[in-house]
This record gives structure tokens, C-alpha cells and sequence, in this order.
């Protein structure tokens, strides 16, 4: 398998409450046959019934509402774009589950979760490079 992901599927239960939300935070989607694509750098963000989700997973869906272990996470170039971006995400509906703060690391990270209760870590991390295009370089760990 080649280390790569190349798309991260959330599943909904208002596909149309979860499209106006990430709208609101300003990422354009295509629509197509009741699924919603949101090109993501290299990878694409999908939002889909969360039903439909869990039956071609195989899995028994349990429902929205606890931590589903795990967590996306987006980085930003600055401690103030962490802070924008927070408030942004309220306004759009989010619920701020974590205010930013100075982390252990020496960043600076918040969490939001959308109105589907997935949870989104917003960071500025000053040891990991951001180029241009937004796409995250990680450092060499021994070198740290």
C-alpha cells in the first residue's frame, strides 16, 4: 500500500446543513449524485450519508454525538489565522470544543467540531514548513 491518502469521506445526516457550513468557511464543493467533493490539496474532502457511509463500510452505524476517534486537522501560518479561523467556524456553527491556547509544542492549536460532531484541530505549528500551495512538509525528526 503507498503511504498516501487520497480521500477522507464524513458522513452526514443533513447533507445540505453540512454543505452551507463548510461553505461558510469558505471551501467550494461539487455535487454529484447526493454526494458533496471538496478538492483539498492533494486529496479530496466528501461529505455523504452518513447511513450510506456505515453500509458500504460494512459497519453498524451507532449515530452521531460521541468522539469517533479521530480527529482532521488543518495547519495555518500564524497564531492570528488560528484565531480567525475559530471564530469563522463558530459563526458558521461550529462549537469551539477546545480555545486556542499555547501547546506543549510551542504552537498554537484549537478544536472545533461541525454541525456533524466531527472534530477539526486548527494549528499553527512553527516546526512544520507550510508551502505555498498550503500542503504540510513535515521536518526530520532526528534533526529535532
Amino acid at each position: 500500500m503507498e503511504q498516501r491518502i487520497s480521500l477522507v469521506t464524513l458522513g452526514v445526516t443533513d447533507l445540505a446543513r453540512a454543505r452551507t457550513f463548510y461553505e461558510a468557511l469558505g471551501w467550494e464543493g461539487q455535487t454529484v449524485q447526493d454526494t458533496v467533493f471538496y478538492q483539498a490539496g492533494g486529496l479530496a474532502v466528501v461529505l455523504w450519508s452518513r447511513a450510506k457511509l456505515a453500509a458500504d463500510c460494512g459497519l453498524e452505524d451507532r449515530g452521531p454525538g460521541g468522539f469517533g476517534g479521530i480527529a482532521l486537522a488543518q495547519n495555518l501560518r500564524s497564531p492570528e489565522e488560528v484565531d480567525a479561523l475559530l471564530a469563522t467556524a463558530e459563526r458558521a456553527g461550529a462549537t469551539v470544543t477546545r480555545p486556542a491556547a499555547t501547546t506543549f509544542y510551542g504552537g498554537y492549536a484549537g478544536v472545533f467540531t461541525d454541525p456533524e460532531g466531527h472534530a477539526w484541530e486548527v494549528a499553527h505549528n512553527p516546526g512544520f514548513t507550510l508551502a505555498e500551495d498550503g500542503s504540510l512538509v513535515l521536518p526530520d525528526f532526528d534533526d529535532v
